[in-house]
């Protein structure tokens, strides 16, 4: 029972939420240093809800359209998402009423993109910007509402509403911080569904599926890959220079040559049994150091 619910949610995947929670954790413990836990355990709840939510409906509509089987009858698989997706909505509604609006805007919109990433008359994985809205809502967002969550009130971003006027204020200070911290959750995500879609390109044609390497091709999709990690170390420069994290990060550059080596390998070949472990194996070289030295950081 167990081992099939954890089949349909492909648990093995929630690594790529579970690291930029953890970073966004260390963001706030090194600016702030103090942390919400009982707000913090039911974002976390409601994130994790979420995401096996969004991999079971995607899984349900797959095999829906390929005709292979689910770990349970479609009924059951329907009932599981169903749950998980009100499950995810009550804690986040709890949430957003012990905070504030922006917790209920910004989840509002989390929401909307992981259901309409793979349902609807045009979901966003058919089209060439799966990588982005990838990257950014879990890459950039995730950590974003943890710091929301828990720094102190008009810190990051205020919004207020009421009958005379709507009031939006941006801490623009914080929010550059938190951007250039949240450059590699960002990459290294979206390349994890880049190298997917590089290994899928001919069945996603067959299948109508026009993703990112249809329009590129493949050697520019290829080019993105490496660049985007690239941009990754740039960004660990910067913070390190600009005294955001530890200048103890710099160390951490030697992960470069495992990293290049990696994208060496998927040059040469681009295959799900092969080389796509590589995107997940440079997700773990590059935002482990991260979470560790922002942890570390007192800024």
């Amino acid at each position: 029972m167990f081992n099939r619910f954890f089949n349909l949610v492909e648990i093995r995947t929630k690594l790529a939420s579970l690291l930029p929670f953890l970073l966004g954790l260390a963001f706030v413990y090194s600016r702030y240093q103090v942390i919400n836990w009982s707000l913090t355990g039911v974002f976390f709840a409601s994130m994790l809800a979420f995401d096996m939510a969004t991999t079971a409906l995607n899984n349900f509509i797959d095999t829906r359209d390929n005709g292979q089987p689910l770990p349970f009858a479609r009924q059951t698989a329907l009932v599981i998402l169903v749950a998980l997706f009100g499950l995810a909505t009550a804690l986040g509604l709890v949430l957003a009423f012990s905070t504030d609006l922006t917790i209920l805007l910004a989840g509002a919109a989390c929401f909307a993109v992981g259901i309409f990433y793979t349902f609807g008359p045009a979901p966003i994985s058919r089209m060439p910007l799966g990588e982005m809205f990838s990257g950014l809502f879990m890459g950039f967002f995730i950590p974003f509402l943890v710091a929301q969550i828990n720094a102190p009130s008009g810190s990051l971003v205020f919004i207020r509403l009421d009958w005379q006027m709507f009031t939006l204020a941006l801490h623009w200070p914080e929010l550059v911080k938190l951007l250039l911290v949240t450059v590699t959750p960002v990459a290294t995500i979206a390349n994890i569904m880049l190298a997917n879609n590089t290994c899928d390109l001919e069945h996603d044609r067959a299948v109508s599926r026009l993703t990112l390497p249809h329009y590129i091709g493949v050697p520019a999709a290829l080019n993105v890959f490496a660049g985007l990690y690239y941009a990754s170390f740039l960004s660990w420069v910067a913070l390190a220079a600009l005294g955001l994290v530890t200048p103890w990060l710099l160390a951490a550059l030697l992960v470069a040559i495992p990293v290049e080596m990696n994208i060496r390998k998927f040059r040469l070949i681009q295959t799900k049994q092969a080389t796509f472990v590589v995107s997940m194996q440079n997700f773990l070289l590059l935002m482990l150091p991260l979470v560790i030295a922002t942890a570390l950081t007192r800024i």
